[in-house]
C-alpha cells in the first residue's frame, strides 16, 4: 500500500514569485528617500561586498560578496580572478567540496564532489559523481530595481543509493533576483528554477539575509516551493570570522518528516560550512 501523502500543487505561489520579485522595486522605490527639489536622482549602483569605489580586496578589510545563502543562490558573483572554497559538514559524517573561480566579469564556474561517510568509522565511504556550477550576473541593479543572475547547479543533497538519486534534487538551470529591502543589510533573494526537463516542473525559493556590521548574517530560505509538503525551511548563522573566512552554522529541512520514496526517513540536518575566498 502507498503510504506516501499525497502532493497538493500550490499553483498560484509561482504567480506570487514572480510578482513579489517585481514588487521589490517598488518597496526599495518606497524606502528611498525623495530627491530634493531641483536635484537630479541619480541611480545608486548596488555593488556586492568588496567591490566598493577604492576597495581592493589584497587589503583585507573587505568581504568577497555572499553568493549563496544556505542552499540557494543570490545574484552576486565572484569577482573577476576572485576564488572561493566551500566544505560543507553535512549528516552521517559527510562532505560536500565547493570550488568556485571568476573566471571573467560577472561570470562565475565551479565543480561540486560530495564524499559520504568519510568522517568517523564508517567504512562504507561513497565519492560521488562531480557537478557542475555555472552564474552569470546580466543586471546589477540599483536603488529602485533588483540585480539579476542567471545560472545552473548540477549539485544534489542527500544520495539515495537505491534509486540512484538526491533525494534532495539539484537546482539545475535558475534565475535570482536580489534586492535591499530599506533596512540596511536585509536583502531578499527571490528565485525561480527548473530542476530537469523530464518532469518540466518550476519551483520557487525565497531567501533572506541580514547583515549585521559584516560581523554576522543571519540566514533563512523556504526552499523548492512547488507544493507545501516537499519544500524546506532552512535557516542559519554566518559568521565573518576573518574578510576571507567564514564559518556557517544551519538546520535544513526544519518540521519535515514522514518518508522519501526510498524509504529514507526525512528529517531535519544539521550542517556546518567552512568558506575561505580571496583573489588571485
Amino acid at each position: 500500500m502507498n503510504t506516501a501523502r499525497p502532493r497538493r500543487p500550490l499553483r498560484a505561489l509561482f504567480a506570487c514569485c514572480l510578482a513579489f520579485v517585481s514588487m521589490l522595486a517598488a518597496a526599495a522605490a518606497f524606502a528611498a528617500d525623495p530627491p530634493s527639489a531641483g536635484a537630479t536622482a541619480k541611480p545608486v549602483k548596488i555593488k556586492p561586498k568588496g567591490t566598493g569605489e577604492g576597495g581592493n580586496e589584497s587589503s583585507g578589510g573587505l568581504l568577497q560578496p555572499d553568493v549563496n545563502v544556505i542552499d540557494a543562490p543570490t545574484s552576486a558573483v565572484l569577482d573577476y580572478g576572485g576564488y572561493s572554497s566551500v566544505s560543507r559538514f553535512y549528516s552521517g559524517g559527510g562532505v560536500l567540496e565547493y570550488v568556485s573561480f571568476g573566471v571573467f566579469q560577472n561570470l562565475n564556474i565551479g565543480g561540486s564532489l560530495s564524499m559520504d561517510s568519510i568522517i568517523g568509522s564508517d567504512r562504507n565511504v561513497r565519492l560521488r559523481a562531480p557537478d557542475a556550477q555555472v552564474k552569470y550576473r546580466f543586471y546589477e541593479g540599483d536603488r529602485w530595481f533588483p540585480s539579476f543572475a542567471v545560472g545552473y547547479d548540477g549539485q544534489g543533497y542527500d544520495y539515495n543509493s537505491t534509486d540512484k538519486r538526491y533525494n534532495n534534487k539539484q537546482r539545475g538551470f535558475y534565475v535570482v533576483g536580489t534586492q535591499e529591502l530599506g533596512v540596511p543589510g536585509l536583502e531578499v533573494h527571490p528565485s525561480m528554477n527548473i530542476s530537469d526537463f523530464d518532469g518540466n516542473s518550476f519551483y520557487g525559493s525565497i531567501p533572506f539575509s541580514y547583515n549585521i556590521q559584516d560581523k554576522v548574517s543571519l540566514l533563512a530560505e523556504w526552499d523548492n516551493i512547488q507544493n507545501f509538503y516537499d519544500s524546506r525551511l532552512n535557516m542559519g548563522v554566518r559568521a565573518y570570522l576573518t574578510p576571507h573566512f567564514h564559518l556557517d552554522f544551519a538546520v535544513r529541512r526544519i518540521g519535515s518528516g514522514g518518508l522519501y520514496g526510498n524509504g529514507d526517513t526525512r528529517r531535519p540536518e544539521r550542517i556546518v560550512q567552512i568558506r575561505y575566498s580571496g583573489n588571485f
